[in-house]
């Protein structure tokens, strides 16, 4: 497979390249050729193939000639220790993506990277720098995925104040290969000094830099695979059972409404993405372009709604972000913007996508409803996925009673326990989150300024 820039169609390079590189030299984000389609075979065993096995068919035409297969079953088997169950809650689903160590879905892109990365890297002498922003999640994923892996440091830019309590000791507890940065900014300021430090001569000269945001195709396609994973198990008719950390809370429920009809066979899904920077909506893309049985999605996002504006009019305005409770979603400029547009035409977009922005209040009422409704406890960007499936369903625009719906929890509720306690009460933690929260918080505070970036980072 070769990859190319989104800015320079005529100039491709390999896996291996737009990997360690992140940002290819003129600025753009490196996308594949084409989108491999699944094999007849494995497309029709979707709903029977484990987790593992759909990771590795999902992955593998995206490496081919530069991972071997056995070396990429060992990194798949490495990185998915978990996986992502699709659980009944009332008259839709929840595609669970918090069962891995820090209880979010960047787990899936961010483990499979460091380990590829490390890979790829095997007889390099010089060690690699990861530098990386985020808004939320993303930051405790890379710290976690690359913790101790030899030959690989990692700088992390979060916006001071603009992130809940744990997950900075996510980002900011490890030490060791991991340094946090606590940028006095939003994270488009973070994400534009990491952008701008990708360019800086002085950097170039001293660091071999990479990157582990959505912005690399490296992290964004193993998040495909849940993806393809869930729409085959509701394919096949099937849902899962509550795992370990699934945030159903003890007394009885409403009856679920899907388990008493149940999965007709053949269904093709919608999933409800909460959106941010849009990397986990386009893996969902690349998932429905290999023909995965997706039949289209729900672009959420808070108040920031760059897109779902766009997909109404056709106009792209970004904006400074506005600080919301679902905080790993404010983001005004996303940059996988650009990578969407490169594959898909507006039209192409507007019929793949339906986009709907939700405000603070309403997210807290979804929040406290989903919990009285159903006994299931939703963090505040799975609740912006919810209270956009039932803005759809109040417009008509959708009937759950003919097509399977998915909305994406993106991260447990217990990250976000200021917000969710006030509303709904206690949730337990994962044993994970319990861990992270005894972590220090060992951070440097700097101002949104290139220089100082600089100055860290070739101290």
């Amino acid at each position: 497979m070769r990859y190319y820039s989104t800015r320079d169609p005529s100039h491709y390079v390999d896996f291996r390249t737009a990997a360690l590189t992140g940002l290819a030299p003129d600025g753009g984000l490196y996308i594949p050729e084409e989108f491999p389609a699944y094999r007849g075979a494995v497309r029709n065993s979707l709903h029977t193939m484990s987790f593992l096995e759909i990771a590795f068919e999902t992955i593998r035409p995206y490496v081919q000639g530069e991972i071997p297969d056995s070396v990429l079953q060992d990194l798949v088997a490495s990185a998915y220790p978990f996986t992502a169950p699709i659980v009944p809650v009332g008259d839709r689903l929840v595609l669970e993506l918090f069962h891995g160590p820090t209880a979010a879905f960047k787990d899936f892109g961010a483990r499979f990277m460091a380990r590829a990365f490390s890979y790829l890297r095997r007889n390099e002498d010089k060690p690699l720098h990861i530098l990386v922003a985020t808004s939320g999640d993303t930051g405790g994923a890379v710290a976690d995925g690359f913790f101790q892996v030899e030959g690989i440091s990692v700088t992390v830019l979060y916006p001071r104040g603009r992130v809940s309590p744990l997950q900075e000791r996510q980002i900011a507890g490890l030490g060791g290969n991991i340094q946090a940065l606590a940028v006095e900014g939003s994270f488009d300021d973070c994400q534009r000094l990491v952008k701008a430090a990708f360019g800086d001569r002085r950097l170039q000269q001293k660091l071999v830099l990479s990157s582990a945001n959505s912005i690399n195709v490296a992290r964004l396609i193993p998040q495909a695979v849940y993806y393809a994973a869930g729409a085959g198990r509701l394919w096949g008719g099937h849902y899962d059972t509550d795992g370990a950390a699934t945030p159903r809370l003890e007394g009885k429920a409403e009856e679920q409404r899907v388990v008493k009809k149940g999965i007709p066979q053949g269904s093709r899904v919608i999933f409800c993405v909460p959106s941010g920077n849009f990397g986990n909506l386009t893996a969902g893309l690349y998932a429905m372009e290999m023909g995965a049985p997706i039949q289209g999605f729900i672009a959420a996002t808070n108040i920031n709604k760059t897109i779902p504006e766009y997909l109404e009019n056709g106009v792209y305005t970004p904006r400074t972000s506005v600080a919301t409770i679902s905080n790993a979603m404010d983001v005004g400029a996303p940059s996988n913007f650009e990578r969407m547009k490169a594959h898909w035409s507006y039209e192409a977009l507007r019929s793949r996508i339906q986009g709907v922005w939700v405000t603070d209040e309403a997210t807290r009422e979804t929040i406290q409803e989903v919990k009285k409704q159903h006994g299931y406890v939703l963090d505040p960007h799975g609740a912006v996925g919810w209270r956009a499936v039932d803005h759809l369903l109040r417009d008509k625009k959708l009937r759950v009673e003919e097509e399977p719906l998915a909305v994406l929890a993106t991260a447990h509720p217990a990250k976000f326990s200021e917000v969710v306690e006030d509303l709904v009460g206690p949730v337990p933690l994962p044993e994970a989150l319990q861990k992270a929260l005894e972590r220090p918080v060992l951070s440097q505070v700097i101002p949104a300024d290139l220089d100082a970036l600089v100055s860290v980072l070739l101290k």
